[in-house]
C-alpha cells in the first residue's frame, strides 16, 4: 500500500465485509461462558499471539470489571510454550495446554492471518475432541482452520497487517457489546 488512506480505505472495506451472524454467534457463546463460568481460550502466533493476550485482557476486566470472563490466552506462559515446544514439537504448543485445561463446554478462539499454522490447526482437533466450542478469527483465504471451527469470522484479505487488525477489532467489539449486556447483572 502506498498511502495511509489507501490502507484505511482497505480496512474499512474488509471490515463492511464481515458476515455479522458469525460475530453474533461469537458474542453468544462468549455471554454463555461468562454466565457459567466456562473457560476461554485463545491463541495465535506472532502478532495474532500478541492480539490473543490483549483480548484475553479486555475479556478478564474489560467486560464486566466485577466480574469478568474466565479467559487463558495459550501463548501468554513462555515457561510452558518452551517446555512443550522442546518436548514435544511446536505444532503442539497449544493442542497439549487443551488437552491439559480445557473440559467439555469450554471455548477456543484462534487468532491467524493464513489460517494454516499447525499449531492451531492440531489446538482446534484437540478441543473438538474434548468438547469444546471453536472460533477461528481468520484472514486471508482462511486456510484449514476456516473449514475446522465451529465460528468462522473471515476476513478476506491478503495482508497480514490488516488481518491483525481486524483481530483485535473484532475483540473490541465483543468486549464493549459485552460490557453492555452485562453491566447490570
Amino acid at each position: 500500500m502506498n498511502s495511509y488512506k489507501e490502507y484505511m480505505k482497505v480496512l474499512a472495506e474488509v471490515l463492511d465485509a464481515c458476515d455479522t451472524n458469525f460475530l453474533n454467534q461469537l458474542y453468544v457463546e462468549l455471554e454463555q461462558a461468562w454466565h457459567k463460568r466456562s473457560q476461554v481460550f485463545i491463541c495465535g502466533n506472532g502478532g495474532s499471539s500478541a492480539n490473543a493476550m490483549h483480548i484475553a485482557n479486555d475479556f478478564i476486566y474489560g467486560v464486566c470489571p466485577v466480574k469478568g470472563l474466565n479467559v487463558n490466552a495459550l501463548s501468554s506462559n513462555s515457561a510452558v510454550l518452551t517446555c512443550l515446544a522442546n518436548d514435544t514439537g511446536y505444532e503442539n504448543i497449544y493442542s497439549n495446554q487443551i488437552k491439559s485445561l480445557a473440559q467439555a463446554g469450554d471455548l477456543l478462539i484462534v487468532l491467524s492471518g493464513s489460517g494454516n499454522s499447525q499449531n492451531l490447526i492440531n489446538a482446534i482437533k484437540a478441543a473438538k475432541e474434548t468438547g469444546l466450542k471453536t472460533c477461528g478469527i481468520l484472514g486471508f483465504d482462511g486456510g484449514i482452520c476456516k473449514a475446522l471451527v465451529d465460528i468462522p469470522i473471515h476476513f478476506d484479505v491478503n495482508d497480514m497487517q490488516i488481518s491483525e487488525d481486524c483481530q483485535t477489532i473484532v475483540g473490541h467489539m465483543l468486549m464493549q457489546k459485552l460490557n453492555e449486556s452485562l453491566k447490570d447483572v
